[in-house]
């Protein structure tokens, strides 16, 4: 989303190379390129002229730090102010001591607003909270039955009335029937319309008075840049809200909205979307997105993704075979398929510092690559998956793979080769401080050593780029509860 930003802001930091320190003279051009940057990606003028300033002030105001050239502490002093003007700190969601919590969503219509509703309620179910969806949207076709299928999806009950009731009864027996429930949050999905009109408004005053929510959330289209903030200005002034949720911040966007909201509505941005599944939602920390804009990664976030997918007992068990050097292609092959539950190749690549220069032809090239390996994989036996060296010792089974998976038997030849190479040296890895976290460092195919072209898994697809000293630690990670599923719930 903000790649067209990071390379405008490259150019920015060009300007001060080969200087001696940053000067009133010198850092014009400089500043000049970050307000073109700010303006292209669609960044309120206001927002981007108090930025210049604050940027002239602090640049012109710093003391020169022994070591660190001019555009390395240009570079620093951008990113202290974008995370100011981002708010920052994340700004959790209420709280209160008597259940249930209220989450108003409110927003117009396109925006994604019914889906987000669902996206925060799995993700309040990953935090251990009970949640109830009331659908209070009675005007847009299907909306009731989207919500429900949803609540399905993700194992959440919804509270609904039928098309013919009237919304505020509807939300406000929703929170009665929450209490009867002893559920701990309650999440309100109202109506939207294609654009603010009045009596859009007058029913969310009349729903919100009815239910006294303890967050009002605007769900924004991050797509429709400044004007994002300027409608998130119109509905903190009309219906008093207490943050927003930016959708669609995976899409081709400019990301000015990001930059935007704080500063025009004095409202804070608790959740960003990044992507379509129910679990593409997550929290908004400023710094983290300061460090996505200059393409400096986002490690925390990464890390967070894996925690929720990875098993403490699966953790110590890969690193136990990698050091006996018993790591097979059943385990290849789940890590692969864990990678691609984290999300999408490059969208997890981005958060790697190092690696979220990649071009799209780079990423694509490294998918292929993986959907290749996998349907060899797949063609393999049981036993030949558990024991790797049979396919080093025997040409007819790799001929035979071959045809299975529809490849050249050169290309399971060079699968085999590698991946015998890749254990050897993940195994040396291990003896010297084994990375513990599937993944990072050597684990995971994708990330050190393991995926198509990164790292000489497969021959250099995307130029051998590794993170150096890009390592996990078992100690940090959190143990994933494992349980029987419920069966998805309905209406209520």
């Amino acid at each position: 989303m903000f790649d067209a930003l990071a390379e405008r802001l490259e150019d920015a930091w060009k300007k001060l190379r080969g200087q001696d320190k940053i000067t009133e003279n010198n850092i014009q051009d400089a500043l000049t390129e970050v307000r073109r940057a700010l303006l292209a990606a669609d960044v309120n003028l206001q927002v981007v002229k108090n930025f210049i300033a604050d940027v002239e002030k602090a640049a012109l105001g710093a003391e020169v730090i022994s070591g660190v050239n001019p555009g390395q502490q240009f570079i620093k002093i951008v990113y202290d102010e974008l995370v100011k003007v981002m708010g920052e700190s994340n700004v959790p969601l209420a709280t209160t001591a008597t259940a249930p919590t209220v989450i108003l969503m409110a927003g117009l219509q396109g925006t994604g607003k019914t889906t987000a509703t669902a996206k925060l309620a799995l993700y309040l179910r990953k935090q251990k909270r009970s949640c109830l969806m009331v659908a209070t949207d009675i005007y847009r076709p299907a909306a009731i039955d989207q919500l429900i299928t949803l609540g399905q999806q993700i194992e959440v009950p919804v509270f609904e009335l039928g098309s013919e009731a009237n919304p505020v009864d509807i939300a406000r027996q929703g929170v009665e029937k929450a209490k009867e429930l002893g559920v701990d949050t309650v999440l309100i999905d109202t109506a939207g319309r294609l654009q603010i009109d009045e009596s859009m408004m007058v029913e969310l005053a009349r729903i919100k008075e009815a239910v006294k929510p303890d967050d009002t959330l605007l769900v924004v289209d991050a797509m429709t840049g400044q004007e994002a903030a300027n409608l998130t200005r119109t509905f903190h002034e009309q219906i008093g809200i207490t943050g927003a949720i930016l959708t669609k911040m995976d899409g081709d966007t400019r990301g000015g909205a990001a930059l935007s909201v704080r500063q025009i509505s004095g409202q804070p941005i608790k959740f960003i979307g990044v992507g379509e599944k129910v679990e593409a939602l997550q929290p908004f920390y400023p710094d983290r997105m300061a460090s996505r804009i200059l393409n400096m990664g986002d490690i925390l976030s990464l890390v967070e993704k894996a925690q929720e997918e990875i098993d403490i007992a699966d953790v110590e068990k890969m690193q136990s075979k990698i050091l006996e050097a018993k790591f097979d292609f059943n385990d290849f092959l789940k890590q692969m398929r864990l990678m691609k539950n984290m999300g999408s190749l490059g969208g997890l690549l981005k958060m790697i510092p190092g690696l979220n220069k990649l071009s799209s032809t780079d990423i694509e090239k490294g998918e292929k690559e993986l959907k290749r390996t996998e349907a060899m994989i797949n063609s393999m036996t049981v036993e030949e998956r558990k024991n790797p060296d049979l396919l080093a010792k025997s040409p007819s089974r790799r001929r035979r793979i071959a045809k299975g998976s529809g490849h050249a038997e050169s290309e399971v030849s060079k699968l085999v080769t590698n991946f015998t190479r890749m254990r050897s040296m993940m195994q040396q890895m291990g003896q010297g401080g084994m990375p513990a976290m599937p993944g990072m460092g050597g684990g995971m195919p994708g990330m050190g050593g393991g995926m198509p072209g990164m790292g000489g898994m497969f021959g250099g697809g995307m130029g051998g780029q590794v993170p150096p000293g890009f390592r996990g630690q078992a100690g940090s990670q959190k143990k994933k509860k494992k349980g029987k599923k419920k069966k998805g719930f309905g209406t209520l």
